[in-house]
């Protein structure tokens, strides 16, 4: 199996927030041509015997099936259902994917929570993309949501140095699988940020000028490689976490970066990344970068 073959992984455990995140990643793999893997993650409990723990489990995961066949009906998911701490397994099945695709909260999830530590610990050890995807809909209403064709752009948070190859390459391809799409590429800068990299140190336009400059050095050439994706840079000046969380609220996705290398040491989230994951308003993609 190439890495272009590899599936994208939807975990469920019955939650509305879930069964959000199943309907997300039916349409993406569709998109893409990617098979559909459903997992459910047995938790380790004593309070359920082994019986009952995987009876639930295959009727999650056959309802999880019926439900794709309404979303995407050419998709023929398989399923799985492994005995682990949910994010572990996640992050381990994550080696053999293409995408994660999680709800911002499962079951048992405090509401006062806008994204839970499941989800949160998956988007910060997993070595493939993970999406999260918000809450967009009523608990009582069990139907599967639009997929909000109304909201085609996709915005993707870059830095203005060569850890940002993954998320553009991510972010375009993804905006290429959606015909019509537009990519925003967003870039927050600051005099602060202009002086540690050498830049304009007391001259705003100047620090602007700059700016613009390092994000068309760093997104040059990809618009050769995706000539049908229509492309707008936006340097910033100020918050970058903010104007990726206001622009979330009308994008069908938003995708920021994570630096790999410390997940051993318990490292999660930037700044910035971890903002944008908590506070936005629609599905975001960490990529491991």
């Amino acid at each position: 199996m190439t890495t272009h073959d590899l599936p994208v992984i939807a975990a469920v455990d019955g939650s509305t927030h879930s069964r959000q995140a199943l309907d997300w990643a039916a349409r993406e793999a569709a998109r893409r041509g990617l098979p559909l893997l459903i997992v459910h993650v047995m938790p380790l409990t004593r309070n359920v015997d082994e019986e009952t723990r995987q009876r639930e489990a295959d009727e999650l995961l056959a309802a999880s099936v019926r439900r794709t066949e309404l979303i995407a009906p050419a998709l023929r998911p398989a399923t799985l259902a492994p005995l682990d701490f949910p994010a572990a397994a996640l992050v381990s099945l994550a080696r053999d994917a293409s995408l994660v695709v999680v709800g911002s909260r499962g079951l048992g999830g405090f509401r006062s929570l806008m994204i839970g530590s499941n989800s949160l610990a998956t988007a910060s050890m997993a070595s493939c993309p993970v999406v999260i995807v918000q809450d967009s809909g009523s608990e009582e209403d069990d139907r599967p949501q639009d997929d909000g064709a109304a909201c085609t752009d996709i915005v993707a948070g870059v830095a203005a140095d060569e850890s940002s190859e993954a998320v553009l390459e991510f972010a375009f391809a993804t905006a290429a699988a959606r015909p019509g799409a537009r990519l925003r590429i967003v870039h927050g800068w600051t005099m602060f940020s202009s002086m540690l990299s050498g830049g304009p140190v007391f001259d705003r336009e100047s620090a602007a000028g700059s700016a613009e400059r390092s994000l068309s050095e760093v997104t040059a050439g990809w618009e050769e490689r995706y000539p049908r994706v229509e492309v707008v840079r936006e340097p910033v000046n100020g918050s970058a976490s903010r104007t990726l969380v206001t622009a979330s609220a009308t994008a069908a996705l938003t995708v920021i970066g994570r630096r790999k290398g410390g997940e051993s040491l318990g490292l999660g989230l930037s700044p910035v990344a971890q903002t944008t994951v908590t506070h936005a308003l629609g599905p975001v993609a960490v990529v491991p970068c």
